[in-house]
């Protein structure tokens, strides 16, 4: 009897292995998508003149003094989204009263990197400064990411007072809202968020209200773009805070998260060092590969 039954059946696996013949052969599970990976970019849009270390780096000397690089960051995705981590400066006004020399207009500076300013989908702001919150009107498709915190900080009690607001220029203010009212602002409910495929978020050492670092899934391998959470390779060298901080002693902690997040020291990237546009290959003038 059970050899009769296994003969009885042995024809309709027979039968059913035709079909799946038939139809294109053995069924498969559906290809995961790959990870979106970026090529990732410096870029300086000029010099700040004769800084003081010491309001950069907490304990530095007094007496020492410098040119930093203001800069943004552009990462290219295979998914063929363009993303600009900050926007740079453009507005008159800043150059004789922060003594900005070499000055390249983040449009064009991003141009040396072979990307029109139309071609940007997305603008990262890390902070609302005016030499990081500035240049967004020069980058007309682009949808912009903030912070929430620091939207609602910026954009209310900090104008309450006179000194709690340092930095940051009513135009941008005045910008960001109007971004919010178009539909082209998106506003980041606190750290360890992925607001892009592959870029994560996460809150810094309060440089400001609710300034943030990114970590980028980059070709080169996992990069950090620390902005003004380490201005300098001297805070991480000395792993001292940074000056300009409203809770320098918060500094410290998110450094040592930047250090568990990039695949290695070399890949997490200050937000005013100009030997950032050494240490990296230059592909243009003011244009450096972060790999």
């Amino acid at each position: 009897m059970r050899g009769q039954v296994r003969i009885a059946v042995l024809p309709i696996l027979f039968s059913s292995l035709l079909l799946a013949l038939a139809a294109g052969g053995t069924r498969s599970q559906p290809a995961r998508p790959s990870a979106v990976v970026y090529e990732a970019f410096a870029i300086r849009c000029g010099v700040l003149s004769d800084r003081r270390v010491a309001d950069l780096v907490k304990g530095a000397d007094p007496s020492r003094r410098m040119d930093i690089a203001a800069m943004m960051w552009l990462l290219k995705g295979s998914n063929g989204r363009v993303v600009l981590v900050d926007s740079g400066f453009h507005q008159a006004k800043f150059m004789e009263q922060r003594r900005v020399r070499d000055f390249v207009s983040p449009d064009p500076a991003v141009a040396r990197a072979g990307v029109t300013p139309d071609a940007v989908t997305e603008i990262v702001l890390t902070h609302m400064h005016w030499d990081h919150a500035d240049g967004l009107d020069l980058f007309p498709n682009a949808h912009v990411w903030v912070q929430k915190e620091e939207f609602a900080y910026y954009t209310g009690e900090a104008w309450q007072a006179k000194d709690t607001h340092s930095g940051i220029d009513a135009d941008n203010v005045l910008q960001v809202v109007q971004l919010n009212t178009q539909g082209r602002l998106t506003l980041i409910a606190g750290g360890s968020q992925e607001p892009i495929p592959g870029i994560r978020c996460y809150l810094g050492g309060r440089h400001t209200h609710a300034s943030q670092f990114l970590v980028v899934n980059a070709k080169a391998g996992t990069i950090v773009l620390a902005s003004d959470n380490v201005a300098l390779y001297e805070n991480l060298d000395k792993h001292a805070p940074i000056t300009p901080s409203l809770d320098s002693s918060s500094n410290p902690a998110a450094q040592d998260r930047m250090r568990g997040f990039a695949s290695s020291l070399r890949l997490i990237v200050p937000g005013h060092d100009p030997a950032v546009f050494t240490r990296f290959p230059e592909i243009a003038p003011g244009v450096v590969r972060i790999e």
